[in-house]
Parts: C-alpha cells; structure tokens; sequence
C-alpha cells in the first residue's frame, strides 16, 4: 500500500501561482500512473491532472493551459505547478493513483483562490 502525503496548498490571490508536492512511500512509486485530484466544497472529487512515466501528461478541460503535471520517480514524488489561478480552483487538492486512484486517501492540501 502507499502512503501519500500532499504539501504546498495556500491561499493566493487571482492569477497567482502555487506548486504542490506529493510524496510517496513504496519502491514501486515508478510503476504507477500518478494524479491529481481536487474536491470543492459541495462537489464531487474530480480528475485534475495524470501522467505515466514515459507518457503524455493528461488535463481536464478546466486546467489546460495553466497546469503542469511532473514526477519525480528517483524521489517518489509528483508535483503540481498552478499558475493564473482562479477562484474556480479553489478545492482540497489530493494525489493518488491515475486513472485508478487507491481506495485510501491522503489528508491532501487547501488551495484557496480569492478574487
């Protein structure tokens, strides 16, 4: 099982930036489709961003052009770079597998986006 630790959340002001980090326990990290998930008050969690190692990185309609999904296998790590934030973004961001995220979740992180 890994265990997956989300950091780097904050409040920003419109049209800032963010990087969030995830850190993953395991020596099997590499093998995985990673992703990032957020979940806003009141709403279902959804699919942010996922890459494979050696893949194209996927993104939602709603963070193309504005998100970068990276990894870093040799650290157990995947990370989200966030620019021209909008108070649409404002969720609790989560890691996990991609597309099929682990029945556990970790605490994840608090992005919020004022206008």
């Amino acid at each position: 099982q890994v265990q997956l630790v989300e950091s780097g959340g904050g409040l920003v002001q419109f049209g800032g930036s963010l990087r969030l980090s995830c850190a993953a326990s395991g020596s099997i990290f590499s093998i995985y489709g990673m992703g990032w998930y957020r979940q806003a008050p009141g709403k279902q969690r959804e699919v942010v961003a996922g890459i494979i190692s050696g893949g194209s990185p996927y993104y939602a309609d709603a963070v193309k052009g504005r998100f970068t999904i990276s990894r870093d296998n040799a650290k157990n790590t995947v990370y989200l770079q966030m620019n021209s934030l909008k108070p649409e973004d404002t969720a609790v961001y989560y890691c996990n597998r991609w597309p099929v995220p682990f029945g556990s979740w970790g605490q994840g992180t608090q992005v919020t986006v004022s206008s």
